[in-house]
Parts: structure tokens; sequence; C-alpha cells
């Protein structure tokens, strides 16, 4: 646990600032139990987690300890979020171990006076936050009254109260609360009406709100409190600056990398793909365009010709019809995409494109979703959850008189795969300049994703589907593929909390942007490196 702070030093300036406190649960038997295995995960998470994660919430590490660290921000919102995004990360990499191999973090977030000193801040504000890191549940965000004061309206998830506490060495209790990005654990927390107990804690917890929580790992939940509250879906503004210009890529689908063989011409022997012309990247909406306009529906003919695009209204989506097929979905790579199995997908349209700025904004202007989106019309849609996702396809739908959609995980991947067995679809190796993601080549700008359209499209002439933004599908997540549909439908299921992202990020490297890859989130929480792109039936 970071170190507790004297209260005062000469010398040195006071701020207002928000206080993340954070340390591992159960360290030492993790360390008694695979001591050197233990200290290189860990190591490996501060540096491609845990740092990254802080420093795009504009936080900055001020410390580190043997099982934790400290960390300051300027907004409280920002260093919430950061707690949420760093335990979800953490509970999709423990998917892959053994239970007693998880490493799950405590973290207390606190607003208050601090002294800050060079490499160093001391003060009540950091002993409350510290107080509230060691009282959270393994995998937990506990924060001060001050903190949820100032984000109650601004995220969506809930707050559980947990009353006022008196906390060691602070002179006035403090207010703290749980926070629930769940709502179902918000509904369940509004009818625990017992007391908050310490010494009961985890005992009644285990019987009053199991089940609820941020991940199916959590296992110990504490008592319930007397009051829940779920904040209304605010609007949480993108990370994003105003994008850069970028010249386009070539865009002709019968491109090849240099070097690398011409991609097969069918899919597991089944139809024929055209290769489709040169699509134009989707053109900006004008500035009095308010919502789309819609044609009435035009019905395809008996015979399709796939491989070609289609759009449904001005501003829609563009498509591209897919065959149907068979393919070898997951790998060995990882456990979460094991076993490798044989699915056939029906025939269907997928965006060529992730859903633009501007297309998203298009529903914004029609009152049907939340958060106007800033930056470029051309850049990926982004800092969007699963929920938003399907804000846009129900307005989509609604406005064309066709079934829009989410693709499912299997389709997403047939697509990816376009027909190839490798790692991406160009091959085994990365090749520069095919993708955006971190060390893939230029065009690439850490800040935010390069403009739909800027790397080559796949033969099925399909964009983005590696790198730029991870893609809301419509499967509820399963750490692995044992039971799932060989029908290429959607595996679903009841009271679903956390869905399935595919195709990575510009932030992650190039093994993230396999076509196989694949990761989930809590679908009502926004991330700034979240899209989708869309996909109707045939």
């Amino acid at each position: 646990m970071p170190g507790e702070s004297t209260s005062h030093v000469i010398g040195s300036p006071r701020r207002l600032a928000a206080i993340l406190a954070a340390d591992i649960a159960g360290y030492s038997r993790l360390m008694g139990f695979d001591e050197e295995g233990t200290l290189a995960r860990l190591k490996r998470h501060r540096r491609e987690m845990i740092e990254p994660t802080i420093n795009e919430h504009f936080g900055r590490v001020i410390k580190t300890t043997g099982d934790g660290f400290l960390a300051m921000f300027d907004s409280p919102l920002e260093a919430v979020r950061c707690a949420i995004v760093i335990q979800q990360s953490m509970a999709a990499r423990n998917t892959s171990l053994p239970q007693e191999q998880w490493i799950r973090y405590r973290i207390g977030v606190n607003l208050g006076d601090v002294i800050v000193d060079p490499d160093d801040i001391y003060g009540d504000g950091v002993n409350i936050a510290a107080r509230l890191e060691n009282m959270a549940d393994p995998g937990g965000v506990y924060i001060s009254g001050g903190v949820y004061e100032q984000i109650k309206n601004k995220l969506v998830c809930g707050y559980q109260s947990l009353g006022d506490e008196k906390l060691k060495n602070i002179t006035d209790p403090v207010r703290i609360y749980r926070v629930l990005p769940d709502p179902s654990a918000v509904s369940r927390a509004s009818h625990a009406k017992a007391k908050w107990n310490w010494t009961a804690a985890g005992f009644v917890g285990l019987m009053a709100v199991a089940g609820g929580g941020w991940y199916a790992f959590l296992t110990q939940r504490p008592a319930g409190a007397p009051e829940a509250a779920l904040s209304p879906a605010a609007s949480v503004p993108a990370q994003a600056a105003t994008a850069q210009p970028q010249q386009n890529a070539t865009r002709q689908a019968t491109a090849n990398p240099p070097g690398l063989p011409p991609p097969p011409p069918t899919l597991s022997g089944e139809l024929p793909i055209p290769i489709p012309e040169a699509s134009p990247a989707p053109t900006a909406p004008s500035s009095n365009t308010q919502v789309a306009a819609v044609p009435p529906p035009q019905s395809l003919s008996k015979a399709v010709e796939f491989g070609t695009g289609l759009r449904d209204c001005q501003g829609c989506p563009e498509l591209v019809r897919l065959p149907g097929g068979s393919f070898r979905m997951g790998s060995t790579e990882d456990p979460s995409e094991s076993p490798a199995h044989l699915v056939r997908v029906k025939p269907f349209a997928l965006g060529r494109y992730p859903v633009t700025v501007g297309e998203w904004n298009q529903c914004v202007a029609a009152n049907a979703c939340a958060s106007l989106l800033d930056g470029s019309s051309m850049a990926p849609a982004r800092n969007l959850s699963w929920a938003d996702a399907q804000q846009y396809v129900a307005w989509l739908s609604k406005s064309t008189g066709q079934d829009y959609r989410l693709p499912s995980e299997a389709e997403w991947e047939y697509a990816a795969r376009a027909g190839t067995g490798g790692r991406y679809w160009w091959g085994d190796k990365i090749v520069p300049k095919m993708a955006n993601c971190k060390g893939c080549g230029e065009p690439y700008d850490p800040r935010q994703p390069a403009l739909v359209g800027s790397f080559p499209a796949n033969p099925l002439g399909l964009y983005d589907l590696a790198g730029g933004v991870a893609q809301w599908v419509a499967d509820c997540w399963h750490p692995n593929y044992q039971g799932a549909p060989a029908d290429g439908s959607a595996w679903t299921e009841e009271n679903c909390r956390e869905r399935v992202l595919r195709g990575s990020s510009w932030r992650n490297d190039a093994s993230y942007a396999r076509s196989a890859s694949r990761a989930y989130y809590d679908s009502g929480v926004r991330y700034p490196a979240h899209g989708f792109r869309v996909a109707r039936s045939l």
C-alpha cells in the first residue's frame, strides 16, 4: 500500500488534487506462490497498462511501492475513469490465468488539499486516498464524498453510498462510495437496507449482493449499503484533440503489400468474391445536415452481387455485401481464442469503415444518440459504450426500414480474415503501413486514431479491421469458445454485463491487431479507444 504521508512539509506548495492510491490484494500470497512470475507480471502490467493509462487520463505517477502506486490528477473525473480502466484491463488479463494467480488491485480516490514536493506528495488528501484503497474490494474502486460530488452526473455508472466512516488519524468522518459501473448492481444495492457494518462486511456481502460488481472474477462482496444512486447517462467528453490532416493511403483492394503473395480468390471453397472497385472514403455531411434523408427501402435482387457496396440513405454508413462461407475461427495464441473451430456464416453486409464522427453526430442531431463528438467528421467515432452503439443501430434501423445491428463476433472475424488463414489478412508478420497500431509505421499519432480509410483495404474491400478503434460486436464475453455457436450467430445470454471488442486500437501494438485477437469491456462504460461498425442481414 502506498505509504501514509505527513501533514506538513515546510516550503512546499499546496494545491487541490485528485489522488489515486492502489495496491494489490493478497500480494504476499502471490509472491509466496510464484515470486519471480508475480514480479515479472507486475512490472509488465505497470509498463504496458498502468503507466500508459494514467498518462492517457492526464495524471502522473508520483511513486511506486512493492505492490502499489500513488498517482495525482488535476481532474477527479479523469482519476475515476483511469481507475475503472485499470480494473477492467486487469480483469481481462486475469481471464487466461488460474484464479490463484490473479492480480487484483484495490483502488481509492480522494479529492483534497496536498503538499507537493518534486518527488512526493503529502497531507490528509493522500492519507484519505490510502485509507479508501485499504477498504476497497479486490478489483474495486472506493471514492470519497468530495470526488462523488464532482463526478456524480458525468459518468455512466452507479455509486453505492457506504455512509460516513471514521478513518484512522483523520479528524472528521469521511463519506465513502463504491463505484458501480454495472447498473444492475445498483438495483440490487438499493434494496439492501442494513446499516454498513465493517465487522460483518465479508459474510453479509456475499449473501446480499452476490453476483454484483464489475467482473466475473470478483468473488467477495461487502455488505449492502443504505442507499445507491445511478447517475444519468451524461455525456463523457471525448479526449480527442482536433484531428490532424492526414493523406489517405491507396485504396485499391487489389493492391498487395510488397513481397506478399496475392490473397486467395475464394473463402473456404464458397462463393467467389469479386474484388471491388476502389471506393472513396465517406464524405463529410454538409453543415446543415441534421438527419439522414431516407429513400424508400430498396429490395435486393435475388442475384446479389457480392463484394459491391450499398448505402441505404444519404449519410448512412456504406456497407459491403459479403457472401456466406465457412472458416476456422480462433487460434492457439491465447486461451481466450481457443479452441479454434469451424463456423459457417450466412451472407450479410458489413460497414466498409467504422462509423465516423460525422455519421454518429447525425444520430445526435436527431436526438436519438447522446454525446456529440468532436474532431474531424472523417475520424472514427470513439469514446462510445456498447449501449451507445445500440442507440445508433436502433436509430439507423428506424430511419431506413432495414434491420441494422452490430456484427456477431464470428461475422467480424470472418470479414477481418477475408478468406486468409494468417495472423493478419496480409500474412503472419506485421508489415509497415498496413494497420493503425503502435509500432506499425506511419502515419501514427499516439493521441488519436488515423482517419478512416488511411490504410489499405483487405481483399473484401473493408478498411480498418486491424487497429484504429477497438470495435464492439453483439456477443457477450465468454473466456473461450467452448460451446460457441457454429452458425455465425451472436453468442448472447440474459443479463449480459460484458461485451466483446474486436480489432484492437491504435494504442495497442501489432499483437493485439491479429484477426483472432479479442477483448471485452463493461457494456455501459465509455472508453476513448472504443468504437464500432454496423452490419445488417441480406
